[in-house]
């Protein structure tokens, strides 16, 4: 309701002072009574209740995400590929930074990323002054209208959860437009120069810092996202360890110059010094990762080395890489949810069996048609499972790929009986089964 024109500005101070009680209280009852939610939800054994504890919370005071959020120092990241992992990595610098107040940082760790997840997990710290945030791609936009962050990473777009997602432009719209609105009041976004639409959906932010990130995937990016031409790349330099750099045909979208670099395996910073991650985590693609978080870590006032340091002590966020037993098979967990995730994780398979675990379960995607889009081939010659709801239509792929296999559709039975060790490669639900089943 507008003020009155008549009324004076301490009669209105008076009156928005006598409305706080009102809502501190309607908050303090709703996270109340989203803990007790969380709390039946875990002795019923249907997860760790982050979920339902924000949707409870939410449905009482639809408020609360926008005042949890209110005086804290925001960082965010999202991608279709790595946030949880990058998200972890800058938890880890921000917390080495702290030293003992690790008090006042909350971070949404178990991965739980559109509104009620992270309304959770802020109600579980509400006096931290410090937010680490992983945010799905979906709900970009409404956090940097409501948290208005001060950084912003912007990992990459590919084609995820197809039935759901059908046109990854449209998400790169909706952040473009975000950062736009924004204006002057908007984040240092942290954008991977290597992909073409997180480019494209940076341009309107007030500042980027560019990371060039060796990205090797780039079947998701034939088109400009700002006229429609073609896009090309030159050719790799394989001395430097990175990827030919593209441009548009059509206009004048280009990759644009890195303040940060990715380099054989080390992470080189503006000053042009060259750092060595010695990561805890496998994979190239997260020393990309974290070339990323050591720049959104840097913009928060972080010292490199400080926040190195950090990122060190991550080993399995949100269960990524985690080695768990079942009965007497010895696994190891990894995630992969799109032919982006597989071209990563399946180079990381090196036992001699390897599971593979595929669902179309709502937070998978129902569309399973992207499994022809991955490399299974280079499985030929080892000893290959499918398992879980869609273990048929793996099998299928497999079969074109010339891949041996047995398909074993449950999953308890697929693991049953390795005597070696195993890699296990799944999608999002039966992934969650596995870290549930292991104890993870």
């Amino acid at each position: 309701m507008a003020p009155s024109p008549n009324e004076d500005h301490g009669s209105r101070a008076g009156r928005l002072r006598s409305r706080r009680p009102t809502a501190t209280v309607r908050l303090k009852a709703a996270t109340l009574a989203g803990r007790v939610a969380a709390t039946a939800s875990k002795i019923a054994g249907r997860g760790s209740g982050a979920s339902i504890r924000g949707k409870v919370m939410m449905q009482l005071d639809p408020q609360a995400l926008a005042k949890l959020l209110v005086g804290k120092r925001v960082a965010m990241v999202s991608g279709t590929n790595g946030k949880t992992t990058t998200t972890h990595f800058l938890a880890a610098a921000v917390r080495a930074s702290l030293g003992r107040d690790t008090y006042r940082l909350v971070h949404n760790a178990d991965g739980a990323n559109l509104h009620h997840g992270i309304a959770s997990a802020l109600s579980e710290r509400p006096r931290a002054d410090i937010a680490i945030l992983e945010t799905d791609e979906r709900v970009v936009a409404d956090m940097v209208r409501l948290g208005r962050p001060e950084v912003l990473v912007l990992l990459n777009f590919s084609r995820d959860q197809l039935d759901r997602h059908h046109e990854i432009k449209g998400l790169g719209r909706s952040w473009r437009n975000a950062l736009d609105a924004v204006g002057l009041d908007g984040p240092v976004v942290v954008a991977n120069a290597d992909e073409p639409l997180i480019v494209w959906a940076a341009q309107t932010a007030r500042k980027v810092i560019w990371v060039d990130t060796a990205t090797t995937w780039i079947q998701d990016a034939s088109l400009c996202p700002n006229c429609g031409a073609n896009l090309v790349r030159d050719q790799p330099d394989p001395e430097a360890g990175t990827g030919g750099d593209w441009h548009c045909t059509g206009c004048e979208l280009a990759q644009p110059k890195a303040d940060y670099a990715v380099v054989d395996g080390s992470i080189v910073d503006p000053e042009g010094h060259r750092w060595d991650p010695q990561l805890n985590v496998p994979g190239s693609f997260n020393v990309s990762n974290a070339a990323c978080a050591l720049a959104a870590a840097q913009l928060m006032g972080i010292d490199a080395d400080t926040a190195l340091v950090g990122m060190r002590t991550v080993t399995s966020p949100a269960g990524r890489f985690a080695t768990a037993r079942y009965g007497e098979t010895t696994a190891r967990l990894l995630l992969a949810k799109n032919p982006a995730g597989w071209a990563e994780a399946l180079p990381l398979a090196q036992t001699d069996t390897v599971i593979l675990a595929i669902d179309s379960a709502a937070a998978d995607g129902r569309d399973v048609s992207w499994l022809w889009d991955v490399d299974f081939e280079q499985l030929a010659g080892r000893t290959v499972v499918a398992t879980g709801p869609r273990a048929q239509d793996l099998a299928v792929r497999l079969t074109y790929a010339g891949v041996e296999h047995r398909c074993v559709p449950d999953l308890t039975a697929a693991l049953a009986g390795h005597l070696a060790p195993v890699d296990v490669i799944a999608t999002y639900t039966p992934f969650q089964k596995l870290r549930k089943m292991g104890g993870v």
